[in-house]
């Protein structure tokens, strides 16, 4: 869900300036040649998975429909272009009147993927598509890459809550789509207003180490934040120390008080001696909340300690080691003239150095075995078989221009629960190897 579904105001700035020069020269010179009208289909895809992953998610789709509809060149833009002296008059009049009128089909948000999996197809004339090549990329690469690191860290956290704290350890703007990435990979909340705003994920926060610092005594900090926002709040217990400052807590908020917050230190044995402390001051049910440059083999390896919660930023902002997914957007097939009904004929690129693509326009179904677990990825360019039709992967998103696949955002989220637990139960180890599912092409 998007601030529009609630009624509020959203600013549609025009995304058309979300790109690489190149894409505009291109354009310019497929219109004095006469092949920018030709039907062409691009797919994005990657060649491979990060090292050691098993599987990809796939986020982004919703902001990559809200990107191809304001995907517009107003006067202000076309002036830029004009004054820089990038393209021709005959280019800019022509980009004037840019509407993608082609279709957009792909994997659901929320779907997982692997290598050679065609997870978006994008049709129409060559001049329409190749121009949303830099923005389409730019949302799939960034916002998988947290969504995958968010679905490794959902599958230690088991139960607990994950909380996405990362906003001031990335722009701005990024800040805002990781933490919508995130939800879809299994976080709960964020501390970023702007992403509870746009996307109406619930947020979080009560108090940092500065309010404790501003207070005369750990105590006073205590209680004006008890006396602001109630004893069901979240004290931060690690400013100085600890045991004192967990004794003072349960002093202050009675033993109703909601959580305690560790920022640092060791944190498997300090949630074991604060859990008992809490018991012991009769606080039973006051949880324990851990921070503290969290990534997924941190959070696995508390598993056994009593934690209810954790909240993750740097890591997951930046995929946990992997702040893109390499996908690539490239040309797959065109047809040889620019009348509407001209046939496609597959292109590929067949340069060295490991960059080869697949030519056709393809079709994806993950197949399972007698179980009905996933077994294989399979990607074909001729008729889908007849026990693979039921299963295929890619939907429709963008038909004749028009955004076809609105959703909520909580139902990308539920897709990759299930997604992710349709597959082998090697994919949730946290150990590197290779993609849990092989990609067969037919």
């Amino acid at each position: 869900m998007n601030t529009a579904d609630l009624g509020l105001p959203v600013a549609v700035p025009s995304t058309a300036l979300f790109t690489d020069q190149y894409e505009l020269t291109m354009l310019q010179a497929a219109l004095r040649s006469g092949t920018a009208d030709r039907r062409s289909v691009f797919e994005v895809f990657t060649r491979r998975l990060p090292e050691g992953r098993r599987y990809g998610v796939v986020a982004g789709t919703g902001r990559v429909l809200d990107a191809v509809e304001n995907f517009r060149f107003d006067e202000t833009i076309l002036g830029f272009l004009r004054a820089r002296g990038i393209l021709d008059e005959p280019t800019l009049a022509w980009l004037a009147d840019y509407r993608f009128r082609g279709d957009i089909w792909g994997y659901p948000e929320g779907e997982v993927y692997f290598p050679g999996s065609p997870i978006m197809r994008v049709e129409g004339t060559f001049a329409e598509a190749v121009l949303l090549e830099t923005v389409i990329l730019s949302i799939l690469n960034h916002d998988s890459a947290v969504a995958a690191a968010a679905s490794r860290m959902a599958v230690a956290a088991g139960d607990r809550p994950l909380m996405e704290m990362g906003a001031r350890r990335t722009h701005e703007l990024s800040a805002v789509a990781a933490a919508r990435a995130a939800y879809v990979g299994g976080f709960h909340t964020t501390s970023d207003l702007a992403a509870g705003f746009r996307y109406n994920i619930p947020t979080v926060g009560t108090s940092a180490h500065a309010f404790t610092l501003l207070h005369d005594t750990e105590r006073d900090a205590f209680t004006a934040q008890v006396d602001t926002l109630g004893g069901g709040t979240t004290l931060l217990v690690d400013t100085f120390d600890v045991t004192e400052a967990v004794r003072t807590a349960v002093e202050v908020a009675g033993p109703g008080l909601g959580a305690v917050r560790i920022d640092s230190g060791d944190l498997l044995l300090i949630a074991h001696r604060v859990r008992q402390q809490l018991d012991e001051l009769g606080a039973e049910k006051t949880k324990i909340v851990v921070t503290s440059d969290l990534d997924e083999y941190a959070i696995a390896s508390l598993a056994a300690a009593p934690v209810d919660a954790y909240g993750v930023g740097t890591q997951l902002v930046t995929g946990s080691g992997h702040p893109t997914c390499s996908m690539v957007y490239k040309l797959v097939a065109r047809a040889d003239r620019e009348a509407p009904g001209a046939p496609l004929r597959p292109v590929a690129k067949k340069s060295m150095g490991g960059k080869l693509s697949v030519g056709g326009r393809k079709w994806a179904a993950r197949r399972p075995d007698e179980d009905g677990v996933a077994e294989a990825e399979v990607v074909g360019t001729g008729p889908v078989p007849e026990e693979l039709a039921g299963r295929q992967l890619l939907v429709p998103l963008v038909r004749g221009g028009e955004v076809v696949a609105r959703e909520p955002l909580d139902a990308a989220r539920s897709r990759h629960i299930a997604a992710r637990a349709a597959l082998p139960l090697s994919a949730t180890q946290l150990s590197r190897g290779e993609p849990v599912l092989p990609t067969e092409y037919l």
